[in-house]
């Protein structure tokens, strides 16, 4: 059963949109992910257009996003306090975002950029979380992520410092601002919800609890999403209605179960699964990038003046 997609210009099978949609809104809730670095590049695959696909599927990056916080905030698993502070830097870091990717559309080169940084940042994230997984399921534990108590880091030294009591730290607030403003422009930009960044770096560099860390990191994807929507509808009108209800009615239901199946899996195979599906989505898209297209030339024409 096909549907018309009136921004996209294209039909589409309405099962398989809302199939991938809650597909996708399965792994969100799992992993904590908005999802977005797997839904556009899936949508580019499918012969949606990037601008069209980035600026979509932020839709049901925030309806998954919202389902799942639901849970883990029935759960206490949420930082509200955390999240408020990496949301006051997402929000500046997409305006400024926007004005990036409107620069890049008018030049031409946006499918081009948005392509290779997909590539780049998925490789980076996926093969450092790749290595770092596997030490740790080679040793049975999750060390590396375990904070010692009244442990110090690099965080420690800098100043306008908060205490963070449901993630139990006490640092500076600037490291997660900073970290929110990359999520906002990698959100508009790219078309992600941010989570295959925030998520590691939540981990690995603000030394957050990993059951923490997933509801905080989906309760800031809700508010950005939602923002970046608004910016793509407002500025370029590349938001497809139609195709963004589709894939949020499979990604709110998707996402419940997403979140009750990843309370299943130790922290060290959890991130170790986020690491393969990083490193094939990059391998699929590097190779769009170097195989030749099959019609290698099109012709445009203009009307006389």
């Amino acid at each position: 059963m096909e549907i018309y997609l009136p921004i996209a210009e294209m039909p589409v099978n309405i099962f398989l949109i809302v199939g991938l949609g809650a597909a996708v809104g399965f792994l969100s809730g799992m992993f904590g992910v908005g999802g977005g670095f797997i839904l556009t590049p899936f949508l580019m695959f499918w012969g949606i257009p990037p601008a069209v696909a980035v600026a979509t599927q932020s839709t049901q990056i925030v309806a998954s996003s919202v389902s799942g916080v639901m849970t883990h905030w029935r759960k206490g698993n949420v930082d509200f306090k955390m999240g408020a502070v990496l949301l006051g830097g997402g929000l500046m870091g997409s305006l400024a975002g926007i004005q990036l990717f409107n620069a890049l559309k008018a030049a031409g080169q946006a499918d081009l950029f948005i392509a290779l940084s997909y590539v780049i940042f998925l490789g980076s994230v996926g093969s450092l979380m790749m290595w770092e997984s596997l030490q740790a399921v080679r040793q049975g534990s999750s060390a590396v992520t375990r904070r010692e108590p009244g442990g110090h880091y690099w965080v420690h030294g800098w100043p306008l410092k908060m205490r963070f009591h449901r993630s139990k730290l006490y640092f500076s607030a600037i490291p997660p601002f900073l970290l929110g403003m990359l999520i906002g422009l990698l959100s508009v930009v790219m078309g992600i919800g941010g989570g295959f960044i925030l998520v590691p770096a939540m981990i690995y560099l603000l030394r957050m609890p990993t059951t923490v860390v997933v509801g905080t990191s989906l309760f800031q994807i809700i508010f950005i999403g939602a923002f970046t929507t608004l910016l793509h509808a407002v500025t370029n009108h590349s938001v497809d209605a139609i195709l963004g209800g589709l894939l949020i009615m499979g990604g709110v239901v998707g996402a419940q179960f997403g979140v009750r199946y990843g309370e299943r899996l130790r922290g060290d195979w959890m991130r170790l699964c986020l690491a393969g599906l990083l490193l094939m989505i990059c391998v699929r898209l590097g190779f769009n990038l170097v195989w030749p297209p099959e019609n290698p030339y099109s012709v445009v024409i203009e009307a006389a003046p």
